[in-house]
């Protein structure tokens, strides 16, 4: 892992998405570039001919000035913001033991500029939610689903509040995704250090094939030096995956994005979504 790219928007939660940021900078030795793009839609200045229109043809002039002087007052405003917000995220990143992070500030939507910073980056760190979180702190941000569904890199979710990394989950399926997973947490030295559980949530207890994938999951993270919690358990994977990171003091979650359905590039899978949701703690996400 070289570069990180964390994306932030101001809001409470960006602070711990600089501080998860340089917690993985510092155990990958990773350059950190942050991203605050500005929404365009706030950007725009309003005519003096549109504004005529809309207010009727008797409208005085000096109205109108006052108007477009007032759009102009809230694009400096807006620029005037971008600079504090990166300016906060270089201290916070500085402070913990980030040097030189980039600060990158663009005119846009997120959705769009990102994708030009995404291609020389290993790792991609949002926030939960965004500058709407008192209003929505049931439900994902907009940009998070957004991001997770295009993007083609690892996705760090960050909770609202910052902990140490002392325990790791890998919620294991078997699956391709699943075997990235393994390859990631094998090939981070980095993390071999840290406490790491390997959990596999089956269907039934009469499904035999979960412990065979287990046992070749647990034989390649030994010849990597990482010598795993071990858990195969029955029932409703969201369920027993949040019921396991509670029970064991989990702090960092590693898991899949997606399901095994034909659309699984079109949503987000719904045991995904539902602990994303629910978690109080980081959720790495592979596709």
């Amino acid at each position: 892992m070289k570069t990180i790219l964390l994306c932030s928007d101001g809001s409470s939660f960006a602070e711990n998405v600089y501080r998860y940021g340089a917690w993985f900078a510092n155990q990958f030795q990773a350059q950190v570039k942050v991203l605050f793009v500005t929404d365009i839609r706030s950007q725009q200045v309003v005519s003096t001919g549109n504004l005529s229109g809309t207010i009727g043809l008797g409208a005085s002039e000096q109205l109108l000035e006052k108007l477009v002087d007032l759009e102009h007052e809230k694009a400096k405003l807006n620029n005037k913001r971008a600079r504090l917000v990166l300016k906060n995220a270089g201290e916070v990143l500085k402070a913990a033991g980030v040097k030189t992070p980039e600060l990158i500030n663009k005119t846009g939507f997120l959705v769009d500029c990102f994708h030009e910073f995404e291609t020389d980056a290993d790792l991609v760190v949002i926030g939960k939610r965004g500058e709407a979180v008192e209003f929505a702190s049931g439900h994902l941000g907009a940009n998070v689903d957004r991001i997770i569904r295009s993007s083609t890199k690892p996705c760090l979710v960050t909770s609202r509040q910052f902990a140490p990394v002392e325990r790791i989950l890998l919620a294991y399926d078997g699956s391709p995704t699943g075997k990235k997973l393994l390859n990631f947490l094998a090939n981070s030295p980095g993390l071999s250090a840290i406490e790491t559980h390997l959990l596999m949530v089956a269907k039934s207890e009469t499904d035999t094939t979960n412990a065979a994938r287990l046992e070749d999951a647990v034989s390649i993270l030994k010849k990597a030096g990482i010598d795993p919690v071990i858990s195969l358990e029955v029932g409703e994977p969201e369920k027993v995956i949040a019921n396991y990171v509670t029970a064991h003091q989990i702090s960092l979650l590693l898991m899949g994005a997606y399901g095994h359905r034909r659309i699984r590039h079109l949503v987000i899978g719904s045991t995904t979504v539902q602990l994303l949701r629910s978690s109080q703690i980081p959720v790495l996400l592979f596709r």
